[in-house]
């Protein structure tokens, strides 16, 4: 066990923008900070979830009462794939927690959950009744909310308004992985765990920014990343996509890359009344009927009942019926609203990212 660092205990509070306001006591950085209050089902996870981009500008709200008891592993800045993170830093504008615990304990545990969180400057409170908040949030959806300390007053600020993805994408062509076909993997603000599932199933990545031109690239297949944000904003990168699906190469979309494909391809997308956030989300494969366990992150939908006749509805959420995927009747294009890389969290269709190599290698 690892010597404890015990937080600044300083009063602070979550206001949401209906005036509720929840007090707490601080256990990360010590500054006021804005974003969209959503809250997150995931019992463990708390460092993949803090460093996906698909957080970027929210307050995530964990609903598992207990957080920081294995602290956090070292962040391998010089590995090209992070094992434990799915960025190079907290995309999270802010965490909220019912209970943190002081003293950590695991045998990859570098640093405690604290500590972290002041390095990056990203205020964290605890001792929060997240029940409450959990409840506010699914009764009256998700909505705008600031952490906010005494003497450092901060504005509501709706991340949602604008082009997230231009903060996460990458900003210079990256490439990794060996074999005969290439990939290309586009950025929207994609995490480490999609890159290394494709690039270790055989085959080249060229992971390239959200806004590259596609149609200057001579690749095999196109994988197109998750993101944060509003997929309607995103029409340069949509508009790459409709280009590429011309050329009748495998593509396959995962989150907002499943978004993007549906507006590509002609149906709508609209906004969750609180989004679907966690390791624990039930899917049914309208193929088969089969149901899967998935992780999921996302704020957005595509409303499956505009798709072309050429096109069918995949997966379906069996909590609320959304759309969690598409797929052409006859071309070799596909995407989910999953994250089949789930890391961490079920790898019940970890399958999906061989069934697409497999359509690249053909």
């Amino acid at each position: 066990m690892t010597d404890p660092e015990y937080p600044d205990n300083r009063p602070g509070k979550l206001v949401l923008e209906d005036a509720a306001e929840y007090d707490g006591l601080s256990f990360g950085a010590s500054v006021s900070a804005a974003g969209e209050v959503v809250f997150c089902t995931g019992m463990v996870g708390y460092p993949e979830t803090l460093t996906d981009p698909s957080f970027y500008g929210q307050i995530v709200v964990f609903t598992f009462p207990l957080i920081g008891n294995y602290g956090v592993p070292a962040d391998e800045t010089d590995s090209h794939f992070r094992e434990f993170f799915e960025s190079r830093r907290i995309q999270a504008a802010g965490l909220i927690v019912s209970d943190y615990s002081v003293e950590h304990s695991h045998w990859q545990a570098f640093q405690s959950l604290s500590k972290w969180l002041k390095k990056y400057d990203v205020p964290a409170l605890m001792q929060v009744d997240t029940r409450a908040v959990t409840k506010r949030l699914r009764e009256k959806g998700s909505m705008l909310g600031k952490i906010e300390f005494p003497g450092d007053p901060v504005d509501f600020a709706d991340p949602n308004v604008r082009r997230l993805i231009e903060d996460v994408s990458i900003a210079e062509p990256i490439e990794s992985g060996e074999g005969d076909k290439l990939v290309l993997l586009l950025d929207c603000g994609c995490k480490e765990s999609i890159a290394g599932n494709v690039a270790r199933r055989g085959v080249r990545v060229k992971r390239v920014p959200w806004n590259h031109d596609l149609s200057r690239e001579d690749f095999d297949g196109l994988m197109i990343s998750s993101g944060p944000g509003d997929p309607k904003i995103c029409n340069e990168a949509v508009h790459q996509i409709r280009g590429a699906l011309k050329r009748d190469k495998p593509v396959m979309g995962i989150c907002l890359g499943h978004q993007m494909l549906g507006l590509a391809v002609g149906a709508d997308t609209y906004k969750l009344k609180y989004g679907h956030r966690g390791q624990n989300q039930p899917v049914r494969d309208e193929t088969t009927g089969r149901c899967y366990v998935t992780s999921q992150n996302h704020g957005y939908a595509v409303d499956a009942s505009q798709l072309p006749d050429d096109w069918m509805p995949w997966f379906t959420n069996l909590n609320d019926d959304t759309n969690e995927g598409i797929r052409h009747r006859t071309k070799p294009f596909m995407s989910v609203q999953f994250h089949p890389e789930a890391h961490p969290g079920p790898v019940d269709t970890e399958h999906l990212f061989d069934d697409f190599i497999a359509l690249v290698k053909a």
